[in-house]
This record gives C-alpha cells, structure tokens and sequence, in this order.
C-alpha cells in the first residue's frame, strides 16, 4: 500500500499567508490603540491639577536654587556696584590684551553714537538721533568705572542698555577701554614715557598731509536732538529736587 506524498510546499505557502494576516491584524490592532499618546503621564505649563494639594501643576523653584552659570556670587563684576555706590576699581587686571577687546567691542557697539574719539558726535547722532555721552566732558572724566558698566548693562537717558549683546567680562573691557580713550585725548607729557612726545591732534594731522582743522572739535548738524531745550546733552539726575511748595497765609 502506497502513501500519497504531501504537499508540502503548499502547506508552506498557507503557513505564510496566515502568519501575514496575523501579523497585518496586529498592526490594524495596535494602529487603533493610542491611548499611550492622547493620555501622556505629563502635565501642560499653566494648567491645573487635583494630584498636588495647591491645585497647580507647575511647582514652585526650590528656594535657593540657581541656573546654571548664573550664580554670580562676586556681585561687583555683574553689577559694577559695590555697598550701593558705583565702583572705582576694576574686578580684574587691565591687561594690552584686555584693552585691545575692549577697543574692538567699542568700536562695534559704541561708535555708532559716541564716536571712535568718545565725543559723542558719532555717525547716527550727525543724522539725527540723540546725542551721545561726551566722555571728554569733566563729568564723565571722573566718573567711577562702575558708572559706565552700569550704562552699558542698563542704558541711560536715550541710550538702551546693551545687556543681551554685550558679556559682562567685555562690558569691563570697553570701560577700561574708555578710560583709556580719556586719557589719550587729554593727554600731556607727564602721563608719558620721557622718551615719547605729546602732540596736539591738529599737528599730527598737519603731519600726515590733512588739514589743520581736521583734529578740531566737531559740529553737529543742525537736525541732531540734543535732548533739552537748552540744547545740552540730556543727563539723569542722580536726586530729584523736591516739589516747590506754596503757602498761603491765613489772615488774623
């Protein structure tokens, strides 16, 4: 008696088409249950919630915690304010490399208003705009170095502050720069080498082929906004005067 052999690669085709509807079942399956993504574990910024006692889901900072990089323990170098009075010193050494970053960074953000020489007249202030701090004036040769970067941090009358653009370590850097912007315009012999001369800017221009008037002061078009009806610079007062005050007298 003979046996009918099988068909076995039939029966491997069957096997095949029900494991791909099994597996294409799975995936309709799976496809159709999302409670996983509508239902996260999360909670949304501002909404409320019944799991904390205060009703909120967003919870309080820990007291005392810091940012990274932002924890600012020496206060005098994110400030340039020291027991409430600007300060006189500067937070690190003055270095040629530090005054050189600091003639860059003013030249980048601080010309345009105050000038490559500090007298205020810079080019968008000849168009127009409010003029500038004169860093020559007697004010300002002696204002403490924390007066200045404490402007640049939070502006000062027109000026908006320069905060988000500038680093504080090179905020410290224009001031030194400043000062030393200073003292080259005002500059006499004493504060040199005995080897080196002091010459007046017009002789130096005279020397290089300009005119002699080139080192002079300059003017300002009659279109530049001096900020007060007197036509000075406008400067924040450091104390409001008080209020006049009236009396009257009462008749006997």
């Amino acid at each position: 008696m003979q046996v009918p052999a099988l068909n076995m690669q039939g029966s491997v085709k069957s096997g095949k088409r029900i494991a791909a509807m099994v597996s294409l079942a799975s995936v309709v399956v799976l496809a159709g249950c999302r409670q996983d993504m509508h239902n996260q574990p999360k909670f949304i910024p501002q909404r409320g919630t019944t799991f904390f006692a205060d009703g909120r889901s967003a919870r309080p900072q820990v007291e005392n915690t810091v940012a990274r990089n932002q924890l600012h323990e020496d206060s005098y170098f994110y400030t340039g304010v020291i027991n409430g009075a600007e300060g006189t010193t500067m937070p690190f050494p003055v270095t040629m490399e530090v005054l050189q970053r600091g003639q860059e960074r003013y030249n980048v953000y601080c010309t345009a208003c105050h000038s490559r020489v500090g007298n205020g007249a810079g080019m968008i202030v000849q168009r127009g705009y409010s003029k500038a701090g004169n860093f020559h004036t007697p004010r300002l040769q002696v204002a403490p170095l924390g007066h200045f970067y404490s402007v640049i941090s939070n502006g000062y009358g027109a000026m908006p502050d320069y905060s988000a653009q500038i680093t504080p370590v090179d905020r410290w850097a224009i001031v030194a720069y400043i000062k030393a912007l200073q003292l080259s315009q005002n500059a006499d012999q004493a504060d040199v080498p005995a080897s080196e001369h002091v010459q007046p800017l017009t002789d130096i221009a005279v020397s290089e082929g300009l005119p002699s008037g080139f080192g002079s002061d300059w003017g300002l078009p009659p279109t530049a906004a001096t900020g007060t009806p007197t036509g000075e610079p406008y400067v924040i007062p450091t104390k409001m005067a008080p209020a006049a005050t009236t009396t009257t007298a009462t008749p006997k």
